[in-house]
């Protein structure tokens, strides 16, 4: 269904990286899926009243929160298209995330309140009457939720859209919690055992785990988490298929919502090339990483030494000395700067995050191992944070 509207409603449909063409997308995956979870919802409103099941009207409830969280995520949608003002001239793009956050706390609220409404099915149980259509009416849900699961998956991958992928972990829940109904009517059916609270509180723990999966999946870009893998990845291959580019580091991804990221990096370029050749091939890189991955981007140009071996052996030297002291660490801008009196090396060891040695630590553990091989030397060490 999602893809015959798309091809009706959608122009250039396989474009999915294009702002306009995302959000269309956006807007009509969160209609549908407004559609959907009424329906289901009325269905089984009214089935878990014929049969009086606490489990049936639970997963009921369930699908209108989702219908208004595809609401929210509509909104979220329309709300990130907005163009840059003078307030945000980053643009609004982070309205996504927010929608999505405010889906996942709509999540738990609703987990926790089916969560008590069920446990008081267990303290005062009800028969519940089964039928054929009850029984119907569940399969048809299962096989509903794995739909929409499997179409917000789809378009949210190629749409790198969190808010969607997080609605598809939501759906697939749902799938699984209305099988725990489904079970509960055919464990009545067979033995005449009522389960249907128990049943209703395992659907409340699918719900309050949906929630939990959403906000991790939200809160994160907020945050300013790590940038996902293979968009590193992206960004070396882009900027290493220049091959004078002899190392890249200091790479910093600032996102801003969906097609407003900014990047900054420094590459390493042979310090005897000529100065307006190296900035217009950087240049070249800059337009290349905002063409192919929608962004904007600042390099900085660090020259290094590519021909004295004498600096290129000290360079590997002092590479292996920094991984004895931990394999995590590594080094970059390696210089040697002669001065009137001494003679330095220069260059920064890069360290992750949280990691376990203190800058001090570092520079004293790196120096001490340095001074032990090359004595007349003075050491200069500038510890820096890796982003990525």
């Amino acid at each position: 269904m999602i893809t015959l509207l798309g091809r009706i409603l959608i122009k250039e449909t396989e474009e999915y990286q294009k702002p306009k063409i995302r959000r269309m997308y956006g807007i009509l995956c969160s209609v549908v899926g407004v559609f959907l979870n009424i329906i289901l919802f009325g269905i089984k409103l009214y089935a878990g009243i014929v049969t009086g099941s606490m489990a049936i009207m639970a997963d009921g409830f369930n699908n209108f929160s989702d219908a208004g969280s595809s609401v929210v995520t509509l909104i979220g949608f329309k709300f990130a298209s907005m163009k840059p003002d003078r307030e945000h001239p980053f643009g609004h793009g982070r309205f996504e995330y927010v929608s999505g956050l405010i889906v996942s706390i709509l999540i738990i609220l609703v987990g926790f309140e089916l969560a008590r409404s069920s446990a008081e099915k267990i303290w005062n149980p009800k028969p519940v009457e089964t039928s054929k259509a009850a029984v119907i009416i569940l399969i048809v849900s299962i096989i509903t939720k794995l739909y929409m699961a499997f179409y917000n998956y789809r378009i949210g991958k190629k749409i790198a859209s969190t808010a969607m992928r997080a609605t598809a972990v939501d759906s697939l829940s749902d799938a699984v919690a209305t099988s725990f109904v489904f079970a509960s009517i055919g464990v009545m059916l067979a033995t005449g055992v009522n389960i249907d609270g128990y049943c209703g509180v395992m659907v409340s723990l699918f719900v309050l785990w949906a929630g939990y999966q959403t906000a991790k999946e939200t809160v994160s870009p907020l945050l300013g988490g790590k940038p996902r893998p293979e968009l590193i990845e992206k960004i070396y291959a882009i900027v290493l298929r220049h091959g004078i580019v002899q190392g890249i580091h200091d790479v910093i991804v600032h996102d801003y919502g969906p097609g407003r990221m900014m990047i900054s990096l420094h590459v390493e370029v042979p310090g005897d090339e000529n100065v307006f050749e190296l900035h217009d091939m950087v240049e070249h890189i800059e337009s290349d990483l905002d063409r192919e991955l929608d962004c904007e981007s600042v390099i900085h140009m660090d020259p290094v030494e590519v021909k004295d071996e004498l600096v290129l052996a000290m360079k590997k030297d002092i590479s292996e000395i920094v991984m004895q002291v931990n394999q995590e660490l590594t080094i970059h801008d390696f210089r040697v700067v002669a001065g009137d009196k001494r003679t330095n090396l220069v260059f920064d060891v890069a360290v992750s995050p949280g990691f376990v040695m203190t800058e001090e630590e570092i520079r004293v553990a790196v120096t001490s191992r340095i001074s032990e091989i090359y004595p007349a030397y003075h050491v200069v060490i500038k510890v820096e944070t890796a982003y990525i």
